[in-house]
Parts: C-alpha cells; sequence; structure tokens
C-alpha cells in the first residue's frame, strides 16, 4: 500500500496512484485526527472524495506515531494522553475513540489501538505491554459501530518467541477481519525480524489475511511472502524518491539520481518501466531537475518507484499462481544480497 498519511501520497496525485496499479491507499488516523480533524473530513464527504480516491483505503490507528513522542505522553489503562506535535494541545485517544475516529474519516479497514514497544525492552516488559494490547483489541472491536468497515488487529511481543505465540493466539481469536503484525522493524536487527516471520506469521488464522506493518525494501516483501504475509505497507519508494533514490529492474537494484555519471545519460531511468517518469525523461533530465532543485524531481522519482513496488507485488502475485515463485524469491534475494539503502549508490 502507498502511504498517504495526510491523505495524500507526497508528491504524487491520486490518479496517477491509480495508474501505476495501486489497490489500496494508507492514511494516518493521528495526523487527520489533529489536522484537518475527522469531523471535516466527515463534512467534506468522507475520506475517499477528501483525497480522490475511489478505491479501499486503510487508516492505522494513531498509536505508533503516538507511542513516538515519549516525553509528551502518557500511557495508562484507558488510552494514551498526549501533546500535539503542531500546537502542543492535549489530546487523549482510547481504543474506542481510534475506532470512532477511523469510522468518521470513512475507511474501509481500521486498525485496533495497540501498545507498541520499543526493540530493546526486556522480555517482562514486553510481555506486559502485548496484555494491554490485547485488552485495547477487544474493547476497540466492541467499539465498532458501522458494520461495513472492516477491523485489523495487531500482534506484538517483540523477538520473544513465547510472546508472539502467546499473541497469535489471543488476538487470533478475536473476531477481526484481518491481523497484522506489530512490533518488527522497530530497531531490531533485519535477522530478527525474519526469524519471527519465519514462525509467527505461520501461526496466525490461516484463513485472515496476514498484514506487516510498515515493511519495507522489495528484499524485506519478498522474505515477507515467502513466510505468508499477504499486506504490506511503507514509505520507502516516496521517502526514497524524494532523495534522488531510484528503485530499477535488473541486477542492480538501485542508483541515486544525484550522482554526476547521469548529466549526459539519454537513458530512461529504468528501460522496463512504462511509467510517466520512465516513458517520457531521459536520466539527465531527472538529474538536472535535483540538481537544481526542482519540485518535479522527486515528484517524477517518487511516482517511479511507487509503480516499481507495485510491479514487484503483481509479479508475486503472478509468481505464487503460476507455481513460479521460488525462482523469482532467487531473483529478487540474489539482486539484494547485502544491499543498505543509502550505500554503494551509482
Amino acid at each position: 500500500m502507498p502511504v498517504g498519511t495526510q491523505a495524500t501520497v507526497k508528491g504524487v496525485d491520486t490518479e496517477r496512484i491509480e495508474q501505476v496499479g495501486a489497490q489500496i491507499m494508507l492514511v494516518n488516523t493521528y495526523h487527520l485526527w489533529l489536522r484537518p480533524t475527522s469531523k471535516v473530513v466527515n463534512q467534506l464527504g468522507g475520506i475517499h472524495r477528501f483525497a480522490g480516491w475511489n478505491r479501499p483505503i486503510l487508516s492505522d490507528s494513531g498509536g505508533f506515531q503516538i507511542f513516538s513522542l515519549k516525553g509528551i505522553r502518557k500511557l495508562s489503562e484507558e488510552g494514551v494522553e498526549f501533546r500535539s506535535h503542531i500546537d502542543g494541545s492535549k489530546h487523549f485517544l482510547s481504543p474506542e475513540i481510534a475506532i470512532q475516529v477511523q469510522e468518521e474519516l470513512g475507511v474501509d479497514i481500521a486498525m485496533v489501538l495497540d501498545e507498541c514497544p520499543a526493540g530493546t525492552l526486556e522480555h517482562a516488559a514486553v510481555a506486559k505491554s502485548l496484555d494491554m494490547t490485547v485488552r485495547w483489541a477487544k474493547r476497540s472491536l466492541a467499539a465498532r459501530r458501522n458494520p461495513d468497515t472492516s477491523i485489523f488487529a495487531i500482534t506484538q511481543g517483540g523477538v520473544f518467541p513465547d510472546l508472539r505465540a502467546r499473541a497469535a493466539e489471543e488476538i487470533g481469536a478475536l473476531d477481526c477481519d484481518g491481523v497484522a503484525i506489530g512490533g518488527l522493524s522497530v530497531g531490531e536487527p533485519k535477522h530478527l525480524m525474519y526469524e519471527v516471520l519465519s514462525y509467527h506469521v505461520a501461526q496466525l488464522p490461516r484463513e485472515k489475511i496476514h498484514y506487516l506493518m510498515g515493511v519495507g525494501t522489495p528484499q524485506d516483501i519478498i522474505e515477507g511472502v515467502s513466510r505468508g504475509v499477504d499486506l504490506f505497507d511503507c514509505v520507502m519508494p516516496t521517502r526514497s524518491g524524494r532523495f534522488g533514490r531510484a528503485f530499477i529492474s535488473g541486477e542492480q537494484p538501485y542508483l541515486n539520481i544525484r550522482n554526476a555519471q547521469h548529466v549526459l545519460s539519454d537513458q530512461p531511468l529504468d528501460a522496463d518501466c512504462d511509467c510517466l517518469c520512465c516513458t517520457r525523461y531521459c536520466r539527465g533530465y531527472l538529474h538536472h531537475l535535483f540538481r537544481t532543485d526542482e519540485m518535479l524531481g522527486p515528484q517524477l522519482l517518487s511516482l517511479h518507484n511507487t509503480a516499481y513496488y507495485q510491479r514487484l507485488m503483481a509479479r508475486i502475485r503472478a509468481a505464487v499462481r503460476g507455481g513460479r515463485f521460488a525462482s523469482l524469491y532467487e531473483e529478487v534475494n540474489r539482486c539484494w544480497k547485502d544491499q543498505e539503502i543509502g550505500k554503494g549508490e551509482s
């Protein structure tokens, strides 16, 4: 899912997001609740009309953003009291309010409010946090008023196998429409994330959608799918695009268009891509846009990276249907082996 934090995928309009094949857009409850407020969105016809997006929309509960505020929030059994990052005003978010706000926005899929513990916490602290997450999930589900709103619950448990097993059992038993895997890609080493996914996804109800939140690179996605994950979101395509990083086909998985070697290049960014960026503009022009700080540059690369991710997901779906996933898995891992975004760019 492209991430449209404030009801907009940064730098890319919804028409082009549709054109590259995106099926669902993600919005951020925390940000929209504070500005322009869910009431305003509702009065303007709901989130689909507000954002000009006629396909499904998933919203997170806002919990991750609030818990990241640290020093300006106060956690209790009832919910979270916090101060707005915009003007310092005081707000309170409970499981019930989180669902109410998401229903007022008019999203198709709402997330329960959970507590996302830091990846460095000890077992006892993560266990206590998991207990809270389960209780909040039950309250969130009980707060649903619109039967047309699908609700996904969230598992936590850090990197501890016993806690992940308990989360899968207790969250999986709830009457939710899908199960999200939370608490990964929050600072733990990548091999530990893969280790958790190697057993945790299989513990979840097979008949429900499995959603890995906030992940990730193409390699993360192919690894997640290989372990049974269905749904992903990440800001990486557009964030990378804004900094001049483009994901491309072939053995070299990405490049930095700012680098001087592209000054005289008349090649498209990616010859295998049919997005607007690649069919109309050459690398030399894109390099020029970034060197002169023209806003079109980040917009075009954000569009291209979004198209790249959607094309990857389409290839994965076709490979799964056609029994060719193993070969695609090897191809993506071969390209991305030992790659680290931001290093070794060309």
